[in-house]
């Protein structure tokens, strides 16, 4: 089949599947000379097994394929100037190919061989591809494309946005006590998913109160409608202004979520974060806000050294790094729970989790268990109820 293999060495929008392993292995057998029984087996079950691999069905194998591919019409689809026609009719006339290769069944290739021992085959579907690649365009809001529309939440390494193959799927429902914080953060979020104005959001309180449960699980509750995560760790602040660059066009929203963020007095990523809270000379993207987390109300670590400084401004140098925190748009409290709260959040676990204890014998060994493991907090309840789950 010279011509087939022509034309997939010829795509141009979806050129980037040329490195697919399956994909690859099938222009391989597309280039195989019958004549060459050895070669042509040997391509045919490459083949076969690099598409077993992933799923048995070629014609769908292909469709999920092209749909998540990130490539210059999406890219263009989602920018504020028309497609250009003559990339229109690329699209047009690629989905007309690819819609009829993955209807390849081998059975040419088969017939012009001498051999008769077996060979793997493989199903194929009647689908439509244009259909289908329109449908994902007009969804590319709430889907978006390439690994982000595969990903929900995504780590940044050696300054690429990294996958996270495995989040915490954690759900607000899943999180009992302190309904009325969350809220704050939720509609904030709202906000930025309908493109109203959004606040850069402060997390600040005690340990284990869900602070970085609550940005996850609102990332979970919201990935539907086009949510997206980035973890960025304190040492790589000064890659933001990158990442901005990079998600500018992009049709999703993003969270830069920084956890546990806390600075020393002379610490040089204070002015990084500074300068992304307060926008940059490009100005700050309306598909992203920053959320972050923190034990300190003022992000800062002071010594009493710090006091008694050279510094002849020493009053206006502390004022700010004080005034960090001012930065964020909305500063949402979370307080270690009272004894109330804390038992609360003890017995909606445990019905979340299936626990049938009396509510006076769960109440004397939670608070015993608090008591031996730092004082009361939500992370502390769960552990309990995990624990108790486990027969421990």
């Amino acid at each position: 089949m010279p011509s087939a293999s022509l034309q997939l060495r010829s795509l141009v929008v979806f050129r980037s599947l040329l490195n697919d392993p399956v994909l690859s292995r099938l222009g391989r057998l597309l280039d195989a000379d019958c004549a060459d029984t050895r070669a042509c087996v040997d391509a045919w079950c490459d083949f076969a097994a690099a598409l077993f691999a992933k799923s048995d069905d070629l014609s769908a194998y292909l469709l999920d394929l092209l749909l998540e591919d990130e490539n210059i019409y999406m890219r263009q689809s989602c920018g504020a100037s028309p497609v250009s026609p003559f990339l229109a009719a690329c699209l047009e006339n690629e989905l007309a190919f690819l819609q009829e290769l993955s209807r390849f069944d081998g059975s040419a290739i088969r017939s012009a061989l001498d051999y008769d021992g077996f060979l793997p085959q493989w199903k194929t579907s009647e689908l439509d591809f244009a259909a289908a690649y329109r449908e994902r365009i007009a969804t590319i809001h709430q889907r978006g494309y390439g690994i982000f529309a595969q990903y929900r939440m995504f780590t940044v390494q050696d300054g690429r946005i990294v996958p996270v193959k495995h989040p915490d799927l954690q759900r607000l429902s899943q999180l009992p006590g302190y309904e009325r914080e969350r809220a704050k953060v939720i509609a904030n979020t709202e906000a930025l998913l309908s493109g109203q104005p959004a606040n850069n959001v402060l997390l600040y309180g005690d340990a284990g109160t869900g602070k970085s449960s609550t940005v996850k699980a609102v990332v979970n509750e919201f990935h539907e409608r086009g949510l997206r995560l980035i973890e960025v760790k304190k040492n790589q602040l000064y890659q933001i202004p990158d990442i901005i660059e990079a998600l500018g066009n992009n049709p999703l929203k993003f969270i830069l979520f920084i956890d546990d963020l806390s600075f020393t007095s002379n610490d040089g990523d204070f002015a990084a974060l500074k300068a992304i809270l307060e926008g940059s000379v490009n100005g700050q993207r309306g598909n992203l806000v920053v959320y972050a987390t923190s034990n300190r109300r003022h992000l800062i670590k002071e010594n009493w050294e710090d006091r008694s400084g050279s510094d002849l401004h020493e009053n206006d140098t502390r004022q700010e790094l004080m005034s960090l925190s001012a930065r964020f748009g909305l500063t949402v409290t979370f307080s270690r729970p009272d004894k109330d709260l804390y038992l609360d959040i003890v017995h909606r676990l445990a019905e979340q989790y299936g626990i049938d204890i009396p509510a006076a014998q769960l109440d004397v060994r939670a608070e015993a268990h608090a008591i031996r493991n730092g004082g009361r907090s939500p992370r502390v309840a769960k552990q309990f109820i995990e624990l108790t789950k486990s027969g421990i």
